[in-house]
């Protein structure tokens, strides 16, 4: 009797699960540890998985433990979040998005685990040169690291308009920095404040609603004598909105001093963003009349393909798009992925062959048509639906109906959102309404073609999304679709049950790879492992 090889199996940025649940339908898997930061997505997985390691935080895990005690993992999986350094985020309060250090965990666990294969799914930053890290103090002395492209980059800390004899010098003195960093709410009540800048009514009531807590750190700001430029301007602003709040009396020159203090402010910010971040400042100096920082970085390409691709691990990659519809899902979904294969492996990757096509593809009503009596609720706490047996259900009916019918669950519904859901027709969206169902949209114009969308029978629909906050609409019923029947959309079985609020089952039913897109995948690499195993 010949026995067949079962693979361990790690997820990592796992989500409620979809890659998981399509590697495990193969048979051939035993996932032996997962990691999900969210706790409702995390809830959700341990209920379908009980798996005995189902980690928090990546950023914790200590492999080498984990592998005594599980034995070699084979195959890494998982998606990491990323959105990079880009010079969109320069207009951003944070430079750099905590997600960044995510993929660099992922190279963590492939360099510390060395399995035979992983996949990194939704990756689509490979392909841009405009994602990148920052050169952090630990790159420095990573010569594969400085080795690679490096672009020269400006961060603005202080705008010209917020500048002031002295700016750079007080700037460099990074020691006297922290003295003036605001508290994180008086910080936030100034800035409700700014945001009236052009509406005075709503200045003063702002004002009058934040007047006790307010006018207590103004005092203690104008009580200081501190003689840093920096200071004298947080000294005159206090003065300023004090004597405000005593008269209301010239507007305009309240917001000018709440703006220049603003905006040192949030030059103090962002230097202690970079400083927590560990990034290599090569210097500061002044451009068109603004301070700005001098940084390198990389893409996020080059950093994976240099690390994993040269020495000592010498993995091949490939990648590739995929298309969700091609194995059999309902729906038009893409999905970027990066397969690694070791240099054990003596044949490259295959991607799985499609059983569908755009003219032979499964529908919305494939998916969801036997619900269509069944009367959902609006409440995550109801009870599950017990499904009777039913014949001539479609392929795809067949496969994902249950027993029992869980988070059967859509928003209720305004008087408003069911004018537009009556309104439209299969296929129509929130830009086919009458401008009179429109107008609590202050720029309708710009509302994307998703937004109270109702979905085609008869044709796969598109990218299933968080549907509750773009009010994707049943076909033929006024209501919103279901959690589950978005889960079906996405090719999860009845059987795999979502947990938490409302919105965040919404949300990991939008955030999952389609499980029908992840067991494809799985084959593919099992395939090769298996043959490899075999030499």
């Amino acid at each position: 009797m010949t026995l067949i090889k079962t693979y361990h199996i790690i997820d990592l940025f796992a989500g409620a699960g979809g890659l998981s649940l399509g590697f495990r339908q193969t048979g051939r898997i035993s996932i032996v540890a997962a990691a999900e930061l969210a706790p409702h997505a995390r809830k959700t997985y341990k209920r379908n998985f009980k798996i005995k390691h189902l980690y928090s935080d990546v950023r914790t895990i200590d492999y080498a433990e984990l592998q005594n005690e599980v034995g070699t993992i084979d195959i890494v999986i998982g998606g990491p979040p990323c959105q990079g350094f880009s010079n969109a985020n320069r207009q951003h309060t944070s430079i750099i998005n905590m997600n960044n250090r995510l993929v660099k965990e992922y190279v963590r666990a492939i360099c510390e685990l060395q399995p035979t294969a992983f996949i990194m799914e939704n990756v689509a930053m490979l392909r841009s040169e405009t994602h990148r890290f920052i050169v952090d103090e630990s790159d420095l002395d990573d010569d594969r690291i400085m080795g690679m492209n490096l672009k020269d980059e400006r961060i603005e800390i202080l705008p010209a308009k917020g500048a002031f004899e002295g700016a750079l010098a007080f700037i460099k003195d990074s020691s006297s920095h922290p003295a003036h960093v605001w508290s994180e709410a008086f910080y936030k009540t100034l800035n409700t404040l700014y945001r009236f800048r052009a509406n005075q009514e709503k200045f003063n009531l702002s004002l009058e609603k934040h007047r006790t807590s307010l006018l207590a750190q103004l005092k203690e700001l104008h009580a200081s004598n501190h003689i840093a430029q920096a200071w004298r301007t947080d000294v005159s602003m206090a003065e300023t909105l004090i004597a405000y709040m005593e008269q209301p009396s010239d507007f305009a020159d309240t917001i000018q001093h709440i703006e220049t203090s603003l905006l040192m402010q949030r030059a103090l910010r962002r230097m202690k963003e970079l400083a927590d971040n560990n990034i290599h400042l090569f210097d500061y100096h002044e451009e068109k009349g603004a301070i700005v920082a001098s940084v390198k970085t990389y893409s996020i390409r080059d950093y994976i393909k240099t690390i994993l691709e040269g020495a000592p691990y010498g993995y091949t990659l490939y990648e590739n798009t995929l298309n969700a519809l091609h194995y059999g899902a309902p729906q038009k979904r893409e999905r970027f992925i990066l397969v690694g294969l070791s240099k054990m492996c003596a044949e490259g990757y295959a991607l799985p062959k499609k059983i569908c096509d755009e003219n032979n593809c499964r529908t919305v009503r494939d998916a969801i048509g036997d619900l269509e009596s069944i009367t959902s609720s609006v409440s995550v706490d109801s009870d599950a639906i017990e499904l009777p047996s039913q014949d001539g259900l479609p392929e795809l009916a067949r496969t994902l109906r249950g027993k029992l019918l869980y988070n059967h669950v859509s928003t209720a519904t305004r008087d408003t959102a069911l004018s537009r859901f009556k309104a439209l027709r299969e296929g129509q969206n929130f830009h086919d309404l009458d401008p009179k169902l429109k107008t609590t949209y202050s720029n309708a114009e710009r509302t994307q073609n998703t937004i109270y969308m109702r979905l085609c029978y008869d044709e796969p629909c598109g990218t299933v999304v968080n549907v509750r906050k773009s009010m994707w609409i049943h076909p033929v019923l006024d209501r919103a679709v279901s959690i589950r029947e978005a889960a079906r959309l996405q090719t999860f079985p009845d059987s795999f049950i979502f947990e938490g609020t409302k919105d965040a089952q919404y949300q990991q039913v939008g955030n999952a790879v389609p499980p029908f897109l992840a067991k494809a995948l799985a084959q593919s690499l099992i395939d090769i492992l298996d043959r490899n195993a075999d030499k």
